[in-house]
C-alpha cells in the first residue's frame, strides 16, 4: 500500500477503505474530519468507488459468459489474469474440454504456457485450448461430487459455478405444455416492490416481464416471469415461467434446454421468494 500526503497526514487505501496515519507513522482509527475534502482524500476515495464497480463487473461478465455458455478466446484469460478483479473471478472455476469433460480447476493464465489447472487428481496441469469453456453447473456430470471435491481443495468460487442453485426438467413433464406454474401467484403489496426486487437481482424488466437472456447451443432464450406493467402502487403477482425464442416465439417446454431451464426457474423462484408471506399467512 502506497501512501500520499494530505496536509500534515499521510493516506492510503486498505481493503478498499481510506486509512489515514499522522505524521509520527501510526495509523488512526479514523481519517480526521478535516481532511474530508482534502484533494487526496477525495480522489483516494474515488478510486475506491471505482475499483469497486470494476470489480463487481467483472464478476458480473465472467457470471455471464458462464450462464450464457460463451467459450471464452485463450488470450482473453491470460491478458486479464494479471487484474485483481478478473483473476479474483475466475479463479478456481471449473474448465471442460470441447467434450464437456472435466478439465480442472483454474488456477493460472499465460498467453505463452496455458490455462494452469488443478485437476481431479489433485495435480497441477497445463492445457493451452483456444477456446476456454466455463460450463454452467447444470451441464456438469457429478455435480455432487465436484462439489465434495471443491470442498476438500478449499475450493473458493466468486463467481458461482459450482454451489449455484440448478434445476432440472422433470421427465414427467408435458413436453408439450409452454408455461411452468410452480412460481406463479407470489403476491406482492405494490409492483414496484417486485421491479425494485427483479432489478436488484439482476434480471431486466421488459414489457411488464421479467426476462433472463441465455445462449444455448449458439441459439439466445429468453425465459420470462409476468410481474405487472401498470401503476407501481398497484398490488401485483409472479405469473407463469415461460421461454422464447430469438423472434419471441413462446416455446414448448420439450424445447427448453437444460441451461435456460435452470436459469428460468432460479429467476422464477427467487422472485417468488419475495412475495408477501404476511398475507398468505392470515390467509391460512
Amino acid at each position: 500500500m502506497g501512501w500520499v500526503m494530505a496536509g500534515d497526514y499521510e493516506v492510503g487505501l486498505d481493503g478498499g477503505k481510506v486509512v489515514c496515519r499522522n505524521a509520527a507513522g501510526r495509523q488512526l482509527k479514523s481519517v480526521p474530519a478535516k481532511l474530508a475534502d482534502d484533494p487526496a482524500v477525495m480522489g483516494l476515495r474515488q478510486l475506491s468507488e471505482w475499483l469497486e464497480r470494476h470489480e463487481r463487473q467483472c464478476l458480473a461478465d465472467v457470471e455471464k459468459w458462464m450462464v450464457r455458455s460463451l467459450p471464452v478466446p485463450l488470450a482473453v484469460i491470460a491478458r486479464v489474469w494479471p487484474d485483481p478483479a478478473w483473476q479474483s473471478a475466475l479463479r478456481d472455476l471449473v474448465v471442460t474440454g470441447p467434450h464437456g469433460e472435466v478439465a480442472g480447476f483454474l488456477r493460472d493464465a499465460d498467453l505463452d504456457r496455458g490455462l494452469g489447472l488443478v485437476d481431479l487428481d489433485g495435480d497441477s496441469v497445463r492445457i493451452a485450448p483456444e477456446l476456454v469453456h466455463l460450463p454452467h453447473p447444470v451441464l456438469l456430470d457429478d455435480l455432487v461430487d465436484l462439489r465434495e471435491f471443491a470442498v476438500e481443495l478449499g475450493v473458493e468460487q466468486r463467481a458461482q459455478q459450482l454451489f449455484r442453485e440448478v434445476w432440472r426438467r422433470p421427465a414427467s413433464l408435458d413436453a408439450e405444455a409452454t408455461t411452468v406454474e410452480d412460481y406463479a401467484g407470489g403476491a406482492f403489496k405494490q409492483l414496484r416492490f417486485l421491479h425494485g426486487r427483479t432489478t436488484q437481482l439482476g434480471y431486466r424488466v421488459r414489457g411488464g416481464n421479467a426476462v433472463c437472456s441465455v445462449r444455448e447451443d449458439t441459439r439466445g432464450v429468453e425465459a420470462r416471469v409476468w410481474i405487472g406493467d401498470y401503476d407501481g402502487y398497484e398490488e401485483t403477482e409472479t405469473g407463469p415461467l415461460m421461454w422464447t425464442d430469438g423472434s419471441g416465439k413462446v416455446l414448448k417446454l420439450g424445447q427448453v434446454g437444460p441451461v435456460a431451464w435452470s436459469e428460468g426457474m432460479r429467476m422464477a423462484a427467487a422472485l417468488f421468494a419475495g412475495r408477501d408471506i404476511e398475507d398468505e399467512e392470515q390467509a391460512a
